[in-house]
């Protein structure tokens, strides 16, 4: 299909493109901005004047809950709200049931996705066998299969032998290694941040110093492999600080943020909020305020939906008994923006942290409008404000601290390959 759009407000902030371009799309590719090609001839016409054209969004952290779990959520509903939430390329963490430690169970996935002909999935492969933290996966298996990058997403394994020996091989073969900062001997049976908030509400508490004394091990053990790492989800304003010391130091150390976690604090958690149960944990708005700051300077590389639905009864739960996680896919563009917003930002430097910082991350080729590039694109109204609800989640997860908030940012068009896969104008 040959797609002309026209008169939108074109962002790339790879390319550094920042102004009102016509996009000519053919054979799934962008093959000229500005001018048409020559006998170009549009099957479809988008006017796309008042909104923003955008490369789609990528996503660092997005739960598809299969295989295993499809009583929280399907493929099916979570690709449907990844392109509802523009999000054309996503990494899917290792932690299904059974863990993504197999080649076979990785390559179903990736078939079953590109079966419904939506979203880009990378699957994160497990770093340890049935991610136990034990014996090694075969990451070289699992990188043939499909896998983009290891890692192991519930906290830092017991045994440092075997996180330095994983590092090892992956350092190896030239493999990222992506880990969760969190010691979970002194996570333990904690949900929520170590301060007064957690006092007053008789909650078990997560110190910040879970984060810090794994992120201590993690960089020294970069240090001694050579290996990428990739912090996800720094929650901590000592964390931020270690995390700018090591890459000032020249280490090939990255991280991420999640949307909620630069919005709330553990105030937000309210009177037993259960969807404000995640982990890590909502911290305070210090440590908020430096998670913002760290964005800014470029500490912190990208900003990430922490994708994780979850059914209600596991949230009707008192706070504690709660399983953690927030959906997010659908809320990256509208919560990001408010944040940028709110930093006075410009779309182009906002936009950054959505599109191709967090493609450099996995090392794929997205995130970005070039000509002769793939046409993954997004087409929003930035001024349009919407307000989340149960019923305007496509996502099988109402699982949201956001509930009840209108939001800048609605999706009128997800293109992913060149094909519109999410038409909100229809």
């Amino acid at each position: 299909m040959k797609i002309h759009i026209k008169n939108g407000h074109l962002v790339d902030p790879k390319n550094g493109l920042d102004g009102v371009q016509d996009v000519f799309i053919a054979a799934g590719q962008i093959v000229a901005i500005g001018a048409p090609p020559d006998g170009f001839h549009a099957n479809r016409l988008i006017d796309a004047e008042s909104f923003v054209v955008c490369p789609g969004f990528v996503d660092l952290s997005v739960r598809l809950r299969e295989p295993g779990l499809e009583y929280k959520a399907t493929l099916e509903s979570e690709m449907n709200a990844a392109v509802a939430g523009g999000v054309t390329s996503f990494a899917c963490p290792p932690d299904t049931d059974p863990p993504l430690d197999e080649p076979g169970l990785v390559q179903m996935l990736k078939h079953r996705a590109r079966s419904l002909h939506q979203a880009h999935v990378y699957p994160i492969g497990a770093l340890t066998q049935g991610l136990k933290g034990e014996l090694l996966t075969e990451m070289a298996e699992l990188s043939d299969a499909g896998c983009v990058v290891f890692g192991q997403p519930d906290g830092l394994l017991l045994d440092l032998r075997v996180l330095m020996q994983a590092m090892q091989y992956a350092s190896t073969f030239g493999f990222a290694v992506w880990l969760s900062p969190q010691e979970v001997c002194l996570t333990n049976q904690g949900v929520a941040h170590d301060g007064e908030v957690a006092t007053r509400l008789g909650l078990p508490a997560v110190p910040v110093c879970a984060e810090t004394i794994a992120l201590s091990s993690i960089i020294l053990l970069a240090k001694e492999t050579g290996v990428r790492v990739h912090i996800c989800r720094v929650s901590s304003a000592e964390g931020v600080m270690m995390i700018r010391a090591a890459k000032q130091q020249g280490l090939p150390i990255t991280c991420d943020v999640t949307i909620n976690h630069i919005h709330l604090s553990d105030m937000d958690i309210g009177f037993f909020d259960s969807n404000c149960h995640m982990m890590p944990p909502l911290r305070s708005s210090s440590d908020r305020e430096a998670l913002r700051s760290g964005l800014l300077d470029g500490t912190i590389d990208a900003i990430c939906s922490d994708h994780a639905p979850v059914d209600d009864d596991a949230k009707l739960l008192p706070f504690g008994q709660a399983e953690m996680g927030a959906t997010g896919v659908e809320l990256l563009l509208p919560l990001t923006l408010k944040w940028g917003l709110e930093m006075q930002l410009s779309l182009k430097d906002i936009l950054a942290n959505i599109t191709y910082k967090p493609a450099q991350l996995l090392g794929v080729d997205a995130g970005h409008a070039s000509v002769g590039s793939v046409a993954d694109l997004c087409i929003f109204d930035p001024k349009h404000f919407w307000q989340v609800t149960s019923s305007a989640i496509l996502s099988q997860g109402k699982n949201t601290p956001f509930l009840g908030i209108e939001l800048p940012g609605e999706i009128k068009y997800t293109l992913v390959n060149g094909h519109i896969v999410y038409d909100r104008c229809t």
